[in-house]
């Protein structure tokens, strides 16, 4: 019944972005357990929400008259793919950017024992 802790932290921070926003987006794989979950949690909060594996997938007709657009992916999902949404957006007449922080994460894993010795 557990989950790590970066997935609990998106789904923290999936329910507060849904909560000032008219439509979240969250990028990502239809094979990823986090990623649909994430796009479960933005509903669940009352928002609509689209799952999408990269910036070619966003139907702009899901936007209709959203003044606000989330954005958010799982944790599998390359950085680049969440620029090119944004870059997507900001196409689409989305110009104006913030970002959403409701966790610090400081974890550090140190490598095996067996690679910092060699």
């Amino acid at each position: 019944d557990d989950i790590c802790y970066a997935t609990q932290n998106r789904q923290v921070a999936a329910r507060a972005l849904a909560a000032e926003c008219d439509i979240v987006l969250v990028v990502g794989s239809r094979t990823s357990s986090n990623s649909t979950r994430l796009v479960e949690v933005a509903r669940g909060a009352g928002t609509r929400a689209e799952l999408i594996a990269d910036a070619s997938a966003l139907d702009p007709a899901w936007l209709g008259d959203a003044t606000v657009v989330g954005l958010t992916s799982g944790a599998s999902a390359p950085e680049s793919l969440v620029d090119g949404v944004i870059e997507r957006l900001r196409g689409l007449g989305y110009a104006t950017t913030r970002t959403v922080t409701t966790a610090e994460e400081h974890v550090v894993f140190p490598l095996p024992r067996e690679l910092r010795d060699s």
